[in-house]
């Protein structure tokens, strides 16, 4: 709306509709398609972001583990490189994700996060925590807007129960502190 030149570089809409949505005002980069194992995977097409040149891209999911045979293992390289470009980025990352906290995270879900992001990759990002109580998050989760219905339930009874969800957002919300804590210092 201010006019900004803004690109999807990858969105993950997982077959919502409601997410589809949300991107339908901007041009999406079509993503780059990469054989393997017998599979057709779809990966963030970086040399296409980094021709195009947006002001502004879009790339869901900080923590993705891109298919062999993209450029970089991790998705949060392919941003580093976007931003050495002086391409901005707006991402998404779980709190679980943050690598420091991986310990953290499986002393009370019992469940070690593979995917994480160094800590560093966030030192000069502007964060907004996107926060809701575990209970509204659950009525979500039920009603399909985060994961497919079969996902959703095994989700809720394995990781996101209420009194991990409860735990993840203490621990997303003590860590904005932290980072407005250094801002300020």
């Amino acid at each position: 709306k201010a006019g900004d030149d803004v690109v999807v570089g990858v969105v993950e809409t997982h077959g919502r509709t409601d997410t589809a949505a949300l991107t339908a005002p901007f041009e999406i980069v079509p993503r780059r398609r990469i054989g393997h194992g017998g599979h057709v995977l779809e990966e963030m097409d970086l040399d296409a972001v980094l021709a195009r040149r947006p002001m502004i891209a879009l790339v869901d999911e900080l923590a993705h583990s891109n298919a062999p045979g993209s450029r970089h293992p991790k998705r949060w390289q392919d941003i580093e490189e976007l931003r050495d470009a002086g391409i901005d980025v707006v991402t998404t990352v779980n709190i679980q994700h943050i690598e420091s906290l991986n310990d953290v995270v499986a002393s009370f879900t019992h469940v070690r996060v593979k995917e994480t992001v160094p800590d560093h990759v966030l030192e000069d990002a502007e964060i907004e925590v996107v926060d809701l109580p575990a209970d509204e998050l659950i009525a979500r989760l039920k009603a399909g807007k985060v994961y497919k219905p079969g996902e959703a339930e095994r989700a809720l009874g394995n990781f996101f129960g209420k009194t991990n969800l409860q735990a993840l957002r203490e621990l997303a919300l003590r860590r904005a502190a932290q980072v407005v804590d250094r801002q300020m210092l």
